[in-house]
Parts: C-alpha cells; sequence; structure tokens
C-alpha cells in the first residue's frame, strides 16, 4: 500500500471572454484563488484592510525580529502536495523549506521528558509504542484510514457536492479502497477508543486531546475520525510538516507573485464592507480604501470569499442565505488565541529544542485559557531573529467573547495577567530570566479581529466535528450564485494546505461553469 501522490493534469483552462472576479481577502485561500484565477485569464482583483498580505500566515517585525503572526508551520510543500501544485501550475519557483522533525514535542503535566512525533514512520510507531503500550491497533486503524483518505483527497473530490459537476468530481474521486472509510464516517476520537478499549487510558486521551485541539479545535469526543486520521498522520513521511525559510510571509509573497505574474491585483488597506446581489447572483462589492476614506462600488461577475463563515453571512444582505445564516449561528463558538511573541537571546534556548512544542499544565483543567501553549521557537540561521538570538512564539486557545467584555481597562488587566502567566509557564522549559528577554508583544482576539477582520477575532475555522466535516461541511458554492466561499470555514479545514485546497476546488468549479 502506498500513498504516493497520483498523477493530475492542471485546471483546464477555456477560450470563453474571462469574467471579472474580486476576491475577498487576501489569506492564504484568497490568495491562491486569486492567483490561479488570474493564471487562466480573469480579471481578478484581491482587496483586504491589512498593510499586508497572509492573514493569519503573516508576519510583522520588531527591533530586528520577524514574528509569524499564527500559523508557523506548512504542510503541502513536499513533491504532489497541494502548495507544491499550486506553485507548479503558477510556474513559479516554491519557498525554500525544511522538514520539522520532530514536528513536535509535546510535554503532558509533571513530565520533562517529551512526546516526539517524528516524521520517519518507523520512528514514531517505536515513540509511541514506548509511550502509550497496547494502543497500536488504534494506530493501525488510523493509518489505514489515512491512506484510503490521502489517496481520496489527492484525486481532487468535491465535498460537499452542490451541483451535478460537483456531484460527478465526488464520483470520481471515489475508488474500492475508498469503501474502507465508509463505517467511519459517522464516528468520533473516541468512539475508535472505545472500540479498543483504549478511552479510560488517561495518557493517551490527553495527548491526543492536545494534538486535536491544535488541528481541529476539538478534542477527542467531537473531532470526527477521518479528519483526525489525516491531521495525525500528515506529519509523517513521505509527508511532513516545513519550517519556512525567512518566515511565513514567503509564502504570501510567492502567491501574490504568482498573481501579478498573470495581470492579478493586489489592494492592501481596502475594506470590504458589503457583498451586493441582483436577481439572486453577485453583483459587486462595496470597497473602503482606508487610506483616503473613499466608498466605492466594484461590480463582479465572480465574488470569492476568503472569509470565515460568520463574516460572509455579515457581508452578504441577501434573503438567500437566511437558512444559511441560521446555520452559521447554530454552530458553537469557535475559539479566538491568546499569543505571546518574545524576542531572546539564543542563550534562552535548551540545547536540542524542537521547532515546534506543546506544553499541558494541568491534566484535571479543559484544554485552553492559557491552560496549554503550543510553541514555535526560531531556528539558527532561518532569518527569524539577528545572530545569537531568536524568536519564541507561544499561543493558547481561549474564548474569544472573554476579550470583547468590559472596557480598556479590563482587556489591558487581562491581557498582562495572560502575558505574566505564558512567560512564567514558559519559563519551567526555557532561560527567560529578564537578561534573555529582549522583546514581548501579546495579540488577542481583539487583535486578530483589527488585523484580519475576522469576527470577534476567532481561528482555526469551525471545529471539525461529525456535523461541520467532509460531507456535512459548508460548500465553497454559496446558495447565492457565483459568489464562492474559501478557508477554514470549508472543506478540508484549517492550515495553509486545507485552505489551498478549497481555493484549488473554487477555481476548478468556475472554470467548469465558464466552460
Amino acid at each position: 500500500m502506498t500513498n504516493e501522490p497520483s498523477p493530475r493534469s492542471p485546471i483546464p483552462s477555456s477560450n470563453k471572454q474571462k469574467s471579472r472576479v474580486v476576491v475577498v481577502g487576501a489569506g492564504i485561500g484568497g490568495l491562491t484563488a486569486g492567483a490561479l484565477l488570474a493564471k487562466q485569464g480573469y480579471e481578478v482583483t484581491i482587496f483586504d484592510q491589512a498593510i499586508v498580505p497572509g492573514g493569519c500566515a503573516s508576519t510583522f517585525k520588531r527591533r530586528g525580529f520577524t514574528f509569524d503572526v499564527g500559523a508557523t508551520q506548512v504542510a503541502g510543500l513536499e513533491l504532489g502536495g497541494i502548495h507544491h501544485r499550486i506553485f507548479e501550475e503558477l510556474e513559479i519557483e516554491p519557498p525554500t523549506a525544511t522538514f520539522c522533525d520532530p514536528a513536535c514535542g509535546v510535554f503532558l503535566p509533571g513530565e520533562t521528558t517529551p512526546i516526539n512525533v517524528w516524521r520517519d514512520a518507523d520512528q514514531w510507531q517505536a515513540e509511541r509504542q514506548k509511550q502509550f503500550p497496547g494502543s497500536e491497533p488504534f494506530w493501525n486503524l488510523l493509518n489505514r484510514l489515512f491512506q484510503a483518505s490521502w489517496r481520496f483527497q489527492g484525486r481532487d473530490p468535491v465535498l460537499p457536492p452542490r451541483s451535478v459537476w460537483d456531484v460527478w468530481q465526488l464520483i470520481s474521486a471515489v475508488r474500492p479502497d475508498t469503501l474502507i472509510t465508509v463505517p467511519f464516517t459517522l464516528m468520533t476520537v473516541a468512539d475508535a477508543l472505545k472500540l479498543y478499549g483504549l478511552y479510560e487510558d488517561k495518557r493517551l486521551k490527553t495527548f491526543l486531546d492536545l494534538q486535536l485541539k491544535l488541528y481541529s479545535q476539538v478534542g477527542t469526543d467531537e473531532t470526527a475520525l477521518l479528519y483526525a486520521a489525516t491531521a495525525l498522520a500528515v506529519s509523517q513521511s513521505p509527508q511532513g510538516l516545513f519550517h519556512l525559510e525567512g518566515s511565513m510571509q514567503v509564502l504570501s509573497d510567492r502567491l501574490v507573485a504568482g498573481l501579478e505574474k498573470y495581470g492579478g491585483k493586489l489592494l492592501m488597506g481596502h475594506t470590504v464592507e458589503e457583498i451586493h446581489t441582483a436577481s439572486g447572483k453577485v453583483a459587486g462589492v462595496t470597497v473602503r480604501n482606508q487610506k483616503t476614506g473613499e466608498i466605492y462600488r466594484e461590480t463582479a461577475d465572480e465574488v470569492v470569499a476568503n472569509v470565515t463563515a460568520q463574516n460572509l453571512v455579515k457581508l452578504t444582505k441577501d434573503k438567500a442565505l437566511n437558512n444559511y445564516r441560521r446555520r452559521v449561528d447554530k454552530i458553537p463558538q469557535p475559539s479566538g488565541a491568546f499569543v505571546v511573541y518574545l524576542g531572546v537571546k539564543r542563550s534562552a534556548i535548551p540545547a536540542n529544542c524542537s521547532p515546534h512544542l506543546q506544553f499541558l499544565y494541568n491534566q484535571d483543567e479543559t484544554i485552553g485559557e492559557n491552560n496549554s501553549l503550543f510553541v514555535s521557537v526560531s531556528k539558527p540561521g532561518d532569518g527569524r531573529a539577528p545572530e545569537g538570538q531568536a524568536t519564541l512564539i507561544a499561543s493558547s486557545f481561549t474564548d474569544a467573547d472573554l476579550w470583547w467584555k468590559g472596557d480598556d481597562r479590563d482587556y489591558a488587566q487581562i491581557k498582562q495577567q495572560y502575558t505574566d502567566e505564558a512567560i512564567s509557564r514558559l519559563g519551567a522549559y526555557f532561560d527567560l530570566g529578564s537578561e534573555n528577554i529582549i522583546y514581548v508583544e501579546a495579540a488577542t482576539p481583539r487583535t486578530f479581529a483589527r488585523y484580519t477582520a475576522r469576527d470577534k477575532g476567532i481561528v482555526g475555522g469551525l471545529g471539525q466535528r461529525i456535523a461541520t466535516f467532509g460531507p456535512f461541511g459548508f460548500a465553497n458554492r454559496t446558495p447565492i450564485k457565483h459568489l464562492w466561499l474559501v478557508g477554514d470555514s470549508t472543506h478540508p479545514g484549517e492550515g495553509t494546505a486545507g485552505v489551498s485546497y478549497s481555493a484549488y476546488t473554487v477555481v476548478r468549479q468556475i472554470e467548469a461553469m465558464s466552460n
């Protein structure tokens, strides 16, 4: 059995007169859709309210340090991976990157030795057998499901389907080996643990909760098993997670280069305030130039919204979205993120430190609210810090609503409290005495809302529960004709690879409609 990528042909192009496309948001999904559509000959303009492109995968600079805003690692750059395919399509050189190995070092409460998630499959198998004796049947099931799901996804299915063309793409992606996944479609990770008598293994369940919260926003009791099978295996060879040389910004920069190479336009500092419709179809957008204050309307034949589902229903007042809006309102509130950005002396970093770490500080508490931290550490010479120094970025999930209560004084107080607690907890592993800390800055859901326009500053999508995963999730096609949704609210979920798949799907759908 192999998980090598299957052969695929590039996006077919049409000889018809191409339409005018407006893309709302210059995150990775928006940039990918815009660049690929420009390559196909569409007249593309991308609007984004921020100063730099990339959304939650952008960066900012302070005192010689370059900090990744949110995303700090990338999947899909390997041969046949989604990013590799996109750069090949755009005829743009992919960014320089190295594999993260281990992908993550996970510290459970009271433990000083990490559980290392190795890229080498045999090494990872040996690690988990040592850490979680008796759990191998569970991991073998995940591997079988991953192999089948990965081959299925590699054939570019459309999920969930909303047209005859979509259904045909889905059916065409199915093979006999895909059927192994069918009995597990409605199962959670917790169901699989119970199947193998492992649900009461508190240490294993805690580890899985930590990893799944990072990738799917929810833990073992809620995460769809088929999603978890991919999320927990994609860091192993021949796939893997990558650390970009320079910063995460280089990914956006390459996509912008692809957009401009084919005549597309990117307008930063421009906020789309409303998406207009007429006769059940998209008609255009209202844009505000943040620098001049000018408000104007842009017509469009297609609008690709690289926004959250929550943002989409606020941008579009058409009654055709009423049922859609009610569904969005019923979604459990996604998490926000609290992030501490530290510029430190390299001597603060332990020897042989993994580039990515997870810490859980109290096993009896819910994962979140500073109780767990995901930490990314820059490598010497990777362009993120001056010589002899390093960046250290620590994030925790938080209730987004918490940060919108009270006045500015209350906000500043809780922000300082979270910052102090995070640095104190990190000090148990890193040498964070005052002599080693050069720079400190923190971001909250209010920060993310300001710079990314995401509703309430939520991050990471909707949560990969059964009700919002794959065939049951939000489609790229919306109830309004020629209005498309890309990003982490749609299949296959969060991460730069996930949002790029969604963008690739929308480009194929638009091209199919034009033929």
